[in-house]
């Protein structure tokens, strides 16, 4: 496999509290804007990543402060690299129920994972289970709402 010869890294490194994404995520925000991200593709990977983030935190490391979140960023000019790995034990997405079915329509578990599979090219669980690999390929059209 080939190797990519990445533009733009970010490393960071969050504790187990929800209000700590901010940082890391304005970073990314930033990048992506300066760089003539489309604004629907900003608004998905915004999307994504909260979602991974909070169930990094909240799923993952139980909100446990003595455990963190690590998140990197890579990119070139036509994709995005996310890796986003918690303390926890992980789980097997495969097991998460289908928030489309039926009986869980009205339920409010279960949609990040459906959220980042719709907005991101890729969206990838490795080892076990605790570390997610997003990326998203970069549209033709640029700046497209």
């Amino acid at each position: 496999m080939p190797r990519t010869s990445w533009s733009w890294t970010a490393e960071h490194r969050l504790p187990s509290d929800t209000q700590a994404t901010s940082t890391a995520v304005a970073d990314l925000l930033d990048y992506l804007q300066s760089t003539g991200w489309s604004d629907r593709e900003v608004f998905g990977i915004h999307m994504a990543v909260e979602e991974a983030l909070v169930n990094a935190i909240q799923h993952g490391n139980k909100e446990d402060p003595a455990k963190s979140v690590h998140v990197s960023y890579r990119a070139t000019a036509q994709k995005l690299r996310i890796e986003i790995t918690d303390e926890g034990p992980g789980f097997r997405p495969s097991e998460v129920a289908d928030p489309t079915c039926g009986e869980l329509l009205c339920e409010p578990h279960g949609r990040g994972l459906l959220l980042m599979k719709a907005y991101m090219s890729k969206v990838e669980y490795l080892g076990r289970g605790n570390q997610l690999v997003m990326e998203k390929r970069r549209s033709r059209k640029r700046n497209a709402a």
